[in-house]
């Protein structure tokens, strides 16, 4: 019964990439574009709104020959569909004449149109069809023209390849992939037809994936973030079949960042919406993050951080990791006779290699093996230093990291340094909480400081005997320390016969000046070239104090650094923040767990890369999927937040307000508008005019002229601002200006507060001109933009005494 339809406008978007590129980017694909065609029959047609039924076959033909397909296989057609008396039985008609030259076959093909749902877009009115046609090919199901009751009478059906489909229908399978067809025309003549295949199964290929995922969300407001999650956990619960991981990678690749963020780490979809629904703050981490740089510091520990096992979850899942491990042992196995990964990952008791990891021949290799391998997944993830420090032998990661030294050279470093120590005569170290100042009071010759690691915090070496006093005169002073688990005095005089055997193992190689800026230990601040490729500065480094603490301070001297241990545990980063003043702003973060804490090694470094995400570092999700293949899948887009700005007409809440209104009207049109029209004023009497400064833009008449010097006369300062290229001062009271240059108002004005003379009245002439050939831009400049210009700069300068302006 349609003999019309509802005419409206809106907005369409589809993405089109080439399919091979899709397919390989893992994206989600609704349908294939198998061929489209476009023309226009204007100059054919009998009129202008008239559609004609050869135009349109023409396009419908080219796009079934450009997809290189039978018409029988196209079993869905999305009409434009007008409902209009004469339009349809033309567009049945086109369509039926392209069908008819390949098959006799009538009622195979369904037609419908999106317009029975929401009318008439008008422009998008194709694209809409496309995107409808789309998701119906996605969902393998045929949605109805709704309100349908009986065809145009002009249109014969029955004998047609077409029906009207009016109910929900599933699209069944044929030998051919599901094909359809999109028409669009337009009144003038335009006629587009598309040709649309359901996307190819992908056979999908799960290389590898991780037992945890990291769910990023963001937003512009928090409101916007609190919605977004709502979202995103009530479609999970919907669609519980989707690959957890897949979520993961679309949330983290497919959505632009914002300043308000949130993070969790899951393990299983459930886990997901049960985490997302109660905003368990141990789970869900949220934040507010200004866009800003800042830049990332690596701190590296050294002995006594490692333990058995440490990172063993991260050498099972992470290949980065691993290749990282299995290259540095295999570089080690000649020097230390063992595969060291049989130490830090073993299968005999615990217990035997525990002790074994303490011995400082095997200790320093195991830690500066982890550090380099975690440093190098870090990396690959994006997150590359901007400075470093290490602690003893944590600097000589540094070092590597920044191609001082080569890899092969550092490892080899670090075993002879380590065998060396180990050959030391024993002693012992000793941890007490007091600055160094007061510690190197109770210092003798069988003492040294060994490290200075906090304001309040020292370590102190030497032999047993020595220590054994020393922390006994401690305790009786009201210091607190305690003793180390150490076989040797490190960093005491207890080292110094190891030192020209080390030296003249440290001259074999070659060593560059730093690429990355890292502290010193010795000097407690940047290292110098001189210093790094110095074999002395080396063997004075396992001699002398431990700087951390000077280190420390000069790092934390940039309030926007983000401070990120890379190694086990977290001494480090509970060394920073002793220095409460100075590390309350920063960002410090571990890397691995610490032996006592039995979470996940994978779910912690997550939530590691979750909160650095979350404080506004840039992941390179590319290397954090480098060995995955995942997929994007459709989610919830933006909660974009809506309002409405548009002014309501006011509506009388009284009787009388609508009688007033009425009454106010004025029957006369005649009446309804103004009227230029001149009124008498009195003239300006002398004695009226005061004291203070009057600016005159003088005209080329000479009235400026006269009226200032009457105003001079009448004992009135005058300043007078004449037509010039630029801005200069001509005398103490005469200006030149540039008419259309803003900043020369600025300046004027700007010159006279400087002055103390800002004026209480102005007199602008520059509309007067005898010139009857000024251009219409000079007229502008002088007549329109000289006052706009003028009034932004009173504005400008904030003057906040009355101002009289006459425009003449």
């Amino acid at each position: 019964k349609a003999k019309g339809t509802i005419i409206g406008n809106g907005v369409g978007v589809v993405l089109l990439k080439r399919l091979s590129d899709a397919i390989a980017d893992g994206d989600h694909i609704y349908a294939v574009i198998k061929g489209s065609a476009i023309n226009n029959d204007g100059s054919s047609k009998v009129g202008y709104t008239a559609p004609s039924v050869n135009g349109q076959a023409e396009a419908i033909a080219e796009a079934i020959a450009l997809a290189d397909i039978e018409p029988e296989t196209i079993t869905y057609i999305e009409t434009h569909g007008t409902g209009t008396a004469l339009g349809d039985p033309i567009e049945i008609a086109a369509l039926t004449n392209v069908f008819r030259a390949e098959t006799e076959k009538t009622g195979f093909c369904a037609i419908g149109s999106v317009k029975t749902n929401i009318g008439h877009l008008d422009a998008a009115a194709g694209v809409t069809g496309l995107i409808k046609t789309a998701l119906a090919l996605q969902h393998k199901l045929i949605p109805p023209s709704l309100n349908f009751e009986q065809p145009n009478p002009e249109i014969d059906f029955a004998n047609s390849p077409f029906y009207v489909n009016t109910k929900l229908t599933e699209w069944s399978a044929t030998s051919t992939p599901r094909r359809a067809g999109v028409s669009s025309l337009g009144i003038g003549g335009t006629n587009a037809h598309v040709i649309l295949e359901e996307a190819p199964s992908v056979m999908r290929v799960e290389k590898q994936k991780r037992d945890y995922q990291l769910l990023v969300l963001s937003a512009k407001t928090d409101s916007a973030l609190e919605t977004a999650t709502k979202n995103l956990a009530q479609h999970l619960r919907l669609y519980p079949e989707l690959n957890l991981a897949d979520v993961a990678y679309t949330l983290q690749v497919g959505r632009g960042v914002f300043n308000y963020r949130r993070v969790v780490v899951c393990q299983s979809t459930q886990e997901a919406i049960n985490a997302l629904e109660s905003i368990d703050p141990q789970q869900v981490l949220t934040h507010f993050e200004e866009a800003t740089q800042r830049s990332i510091t690596f701190m590296f520990p050294g002995q006594g951080a490692q333990y058995v096992g440490m990172g063993k979850e991260l050498y099972q899942t992470e290949p980065t990791f691993r290749e990282q491990v299995d290259r540095c042992c295999l570089l080690l196995e000649p020097h230390l006779g063992l595969d060291l990964r049989s130490v830090i990952y073993p299968h005999e008791s615990e217990k035997q290699v525990a002790e074994q990891l303490k011995q400082t021949s095997l200790a320093q290799p195991v830690l500066f093996v982890i550090e380099y391998a975690l440093a190098q997944l870090w990396m690959s993830w994006g997150i590359s230093p901007q400075a470093m420090i290490g602690h003893s032998i944590g600097e000589y990661v540094a070092a590597c990291l920044a191609s001082v030294i080569s890899l092969e050279d550092a490892l080899t470093l670090v075993v002879v340094r380590g065998q060396l120590m180990q050959q030391m005569a024993t002693g012992t170290m000793l941890s007490v909480c007091a600055s160094a100042t007061e510690v190197k009071t109770f210092l003798n010759e069988d003492l040294a400081l060994a490290a200075s690691n906090a304001p309040s915090l020292c370590v102190v070496s030497g032999s047993y005997d020595a220590i054994d006093k020393i922390a006994e005169k401690l305790t009786g002073k009201g210091i607190e320390c305690r003793s180390l688990h150490t076989s040797h005095a490190f960093h005491s005089q207890m080292m110094e016969p190891m030192l020209e055997p080390f030296i003249a193992q440290v001259k074999k190689v070659k060593l560059n000046p730093p690429q990355i800026p890292f502290i010193s230990n010795l000097t407690g601040t940047w290292i110098s070239a001189q210093q790094a490729t110095s074999p002395d500065y080396w063997a004075q480094h396992l001699r002398q104090t431990v700087q951390f603490s000077d280190g420390l301070s000069v790092l934390l001297q940039e309030s926007n650094r983000i401070l990120l241990e890379v190694g086990p545990g977290r001494t480090l980063c509970t060394l920073v923040k002793q220095h409460t003043h100075q590390a309350a702003e920063q960002v410090v973060l571990p890397s691995l767990r610490h032996p006592q804490d039995e979470k996940s090694d994978v779910n912690f470094l997550l939530n590691i890369l979750g909160r650095l995400w979350l404080a506004g570092v840039e992941i390179n999700w590319s290397g954090f999927y480098t060995h995955e293949q995942r997929y994007r899948v459709p989610l919830p887009t933006y909660p974009f937040e809506r309002q409405r700005y548009w002014i309501e007409p006011e509506i009388p809440t009284q009787v009388s307000d609508k009688v007033e209104s009425k009454q106010d009207k004025k029957p006369n049109i005649s009446d309804w508008f103004y009227i230029p029209s001149w009124k008498r004023v009195p003239l300006v009497k002398t004695k009226d005019i005061t004291s203070g400064y009057s600016l005159i833009f003088v005209d080329e008449y000479g009235v400026g002229s006269q009226l200032a010097q009457r105003l001079q006369q009448l004992g009135q300062d005058v300043i007078t601002v004449k037509i010039g290229k630029k801005f200069d001062q001509l005398d103490s009271n005469t200006y030149a200006i540039n008419p259309a240059q803003a900043d020369d108002y600025q300046n004027l004005l700007q010159q006279l507060r400087e002055q103390e003379k800002t004026p209480n009245t102005i007199t602008h002439l520059w509309s007067l001109t005898q010139s009857q050939t000024l251009s219409w831009e000079t007229t502008q400049n002088l007549g329109f933009y000289s006052l706009i210009y003028l009034a932004q700069a009173i504005g400008q300068q904030q003057i906040s005494n009355a101002i009289q302006l006459c425009v003449i």
